[in-house]
């Protein structure tokens, strides 16, 4: 039992309590270079206005900016990411600065949800990922579990959620330890039908 107060979580669902989900099939996809803003504008994207911040779009994808001129776009659930795999395979090389940056083969996608997000997630990495220090719509790019990962707060207030992405090829080491630490706070695996 955790040694925080569980009891005032009682009827929560899994997912409001701490849950898991493997995101990784969901279609996600990068752009770099001078002209990525420009281009993404131009398709419809509403962009942040700083580096390590991400904006929920009207059809529910996510656009987080990692750098001045670095973006990675997550699909919705919506459309199971239909629209952000349009936009992937619709991009073509030219003259402009703006690269296409594949992610779906290089990072795996985790969401983790519910009411003891930072308290997990300070077993695992030294950033203070607390709302109030790390409020929805922050993106960091920082270590847990001792490799490189970028966590974005795409959660509400009702309904705390991080999305964290990691090296593909660490997927089975990196969800191991972040259920690992759940375990303490009574946290579940959940497919992705939980999310609908």
């Amino acid at each position: 039992m955790s040694s925080l107060n569980t009891e005032n979580h009682i009827g929560l669902s899994p997912l409001q309590h701490c849950a898991l989900i493997d995101l990784t099939e969901l279609p996600r996809v990068g752009f770099r270079g001078q002209q990525s803003a420009d281009y993404l504008q131009a398709r419809g994207f509403t962009l942040p206005d700083a580096p390590n911040r991400a904006v929920t779009q009207a059809d529910g994808s996510h656009v987080a900016r990692l750098s001045q001129t670095e973006y990675l776009i997550l699909g919705s659930l919506n459309d199971r990411g239909e629209r952000i795999a349009d936009e992937e395979a619709r991009w073509e090389l030219d003259h402009s600065a703006n690269y296409l940056l594949p992610r779906e083969d290089s990072h795996a996608w985790l969401q983790l949800s519910g009411v003891y997000v930072a308290e997990v997630m300070a077993k695992l990495c030294g950033v203070d990922l607390r709302p109030q220090a790390f409020p929805p719509g922050a993106v960091a790019q920082t270590s847990a579990a001792r490799i490189n990962v970028i966590v974005i707060n795409l959660g509400l207030q009702a309904q705390p959620a991080l999305q964290l992405l990691c090296d593909r090829a660490s997927l089975v080491y990196f969800k191991g330890a972040v259920l690992d630490a759940m375990a303490e706070f009574d946290g579940q695996a959940l497919g992705i039908e939980a999310l609908y």
